[in-house]
């Protein structure tokens, strides 16, 4: 909506170009997450964000257009060093961005992006970007640490229960498009959650994911109806509906969800979709998934499936818990978050059901239920060079420890398989340093491929 990335910062960062000592010609910054809910990040989106913003240059008009609205917003704007970048750097953003590899999980409290400027006129740079980087890093990185999270909690339970743990990246699908704030959110969440698992509705993450990581098709759906498709045929025909659903998506090898709670969840599983249309189902080679979308959900989850295994059967896996038969399976898309899902799973594993007989679907509690400090997340500056002696800063404050900041120039480091950020001048020779140059000076040195971001979150 804004392609002006001078104006993309807050107010008072304009002003931050008189405040630095005489003589500051390098300002060096870092983000990390400072803990919160988890104890680790899946670092996602960078990439995204110096393709979209920082390999386009910035123009005369772009200058002029913030001369114009700062004067009118009161607050200085320093449109010397703007020339200064436009004239002498052709428009590009004279930083260094060192990064960890996208897609690594790493234990919070360690350093995911350190950024730099190149050219000492350009001192003021640093911190000016924050406002734009730090937001590009944490809502990605956020959104694929939950969807990761969950990960685990599936995979756990999959591993419990049954020995179908390729099923498991169309476990958790998402439904957030329509609950987020905006049109780029959903793409740099559902992009995010890709990271993770590749059963998705929201569209724009499938295209940020094209358009950013070079992945051909991220992510996959299926015919699916909603209540404005079924109520339409009105309630005394809640059968035809359903049959209509039958006779255009129900083929062999192929699965479609029937949301089925418009009226009775319990009276469509048990004679409609267990009676009335139970042999056309089996008979059609499809697989229905059956969608409840209201009620406690353990509590409905638990009698859907007691009614499916009633009317369709099944078979008890190897490791003794009950799978419906193939031709049915449940998806719950309603109060779906990170706790939810494993009240499901365990009440399930607890009454001899196999994880294999559930997918979920996650909106809001994926797209949008977090925010920056969910994981804690800050920008901050850790070192300045001054007339050319580099110096440590940081901030102590003594009402909250957890703030505290880190000092140098920092790089991160294997300890054994854990990674640890370290002061650079502490790294000793030969030891690899993670933290990767990945944008220098309007070019982009790193383009991953979305693939082999997925190995790395995958590898973790």
């Amino acid at each position: 909506m804004f392609t002006n990335i001078i104006l993309n910062t807050d107010s008072y960062k304009s002003s931050h170009f008189l405040q630095y000592p005489a003589k500051t010609t390098t300002v060096s910054s870092y983000i990390e997450s400072r803990g919160g809910d988890f104890k680790q990040t899946v670092f996602f989106g960078l990439q995204a964000f110096i393709k979209q913003y920082l390999l386009t240059p910035i123009t005369q008009a772009n200058i002029d257009e913030a001369e114009e609205l700062l004067a009118l917003h009161g607050v200085p704007f320093y449109k010397e060093g703007w020339q200064m970048i436009l004239d002498r750097h052709q428009g590009f953003l004279p930083l260094e961005i060192e990064a960890l590899p996208e897609g690594t999980v790493v234990a919070t409290r360690n350093a995911l992006v350190q950024v730099k400027n190149t050219d000492p006129d350009a001192y003021w740079l640093t911190s000016y970007i924050e406002t734009a980087l730090l937001r590009a890093i944490w809502y990605p990185t956020t959104v694929a640490t939950v969807s990761w999270e969950v990960k685990q909690v599936i995979a756990h339970y999959l591993e419990e229960t049954s020995d179908e743990l390729k099923q498991l990246p169309f476990k958790l699908h998402d439904f957030g498009a329509r609950g987020v704030s905006s049109h780029e959110s959903a793409a740099l969440g559902g992009m995010a959650h890709l990271v993770n698992f590749q059963g998705s509705d929201t569209m724009a993450g499938i295209i940020a994911a094209r358009k950013y990581y070079g992945a051909t098709m991220a992510g996959f759906s299926i015919p699916a109806s909603e209540h404005s498709t079924m109520t339409s045929w009105g309630r005394d025909n809640e059968v035809g509906a359903y049959a209509n659903m039958l006779d255009q998506f129900a083929q062999s090898g192929k699965l479609f969800a029937v949301v089925s709670d418009s009226y009775d969840i319990y009276h469509a599983v048990t004679e409609i979709w267990g009676k009335q249309l139970r042999q056309q189902i089996e008979e059609s080679g499809a697989t229905l998934i059956v969608r409840p979308d209201s009620g406690d959900p353990k509590t409905v989850v638990l009698e859907v499936l007691d009614r499916l295994y009633a009317e369709f059967g099944g078979r008890v896996n190897p490791k003794g818990y009950r799978v419906l038969a193939d031709c049915v399976r449940v998806i719950q898309g309603d109060g779906v978050n990170l706790t939810s899902i494993a009240e499901i799973l365990a009440a399930m594993k607890a009454k001899g059901y196999s994880a294999e007989n559930i997918a979920f679907g996650m909106g809001g509690g994926l797209l949008q239920q977090s925010d920056r400090d969910t994981l804690r997340f800050a920008m901050k500056a850790s070192a300045v060079e001054i007339d050319e002696q580099w110096n440590d800063i940081f901030k102590q404050p003594i009402t909250d420890a957890g703030k505290g900041s880190k000092r140098g120039r920092l790089a991160v480091i294997k300890s054994g398989q854990a990674y640890q950020t370290i002061r650079e001048d502490q790294r000793e020779l030969g030891q690899e340093n993670y933290l990767r140059v990945v944008y220098r000076d309007g070019e982009l040195l790193v383009d991953d491929d979305f693939h082999l971001i997925r190995q790395r979150s995958n590898h973790e």
